[in-house]
């Protein structure tokens, strides 16, 4: 996973879930935002110790996990 350096996980934080650079910030938190229409900026500024790298190695980490499952959507 050398392409999601900033991306953490560990059981002791926030359940396991990804993580920003092992903060309390999930990829979850940062996906769900933009998916809200909230722009990079905006989501800077509500976390000002993230990076825009940050925001967008979340963004291709979460695309890179819907990649590996089928999702049948609608019905």
């Amino acid at each position: 996973m050398n392409e999601f350096e900033r991306i953490t996980q560990n059981p002791a934080v926030m359940g396991g879930k990804p993580c920003i650079r092992g903060m309390r910030v999930t990829v979850g938190a940062i996906v769900s935002q933009i998916g809200a229409g909230r722009c990079i900026e905006e989501v800077l500024a509500d976390y000002p110790y993230l990076e825009r790298e940050d925001v967008l190695q979340a963004l291709r980490y979460a695309a890179w996990r819907l990649q590996e499952r089928e999702i049948i959507l609608g019905a």
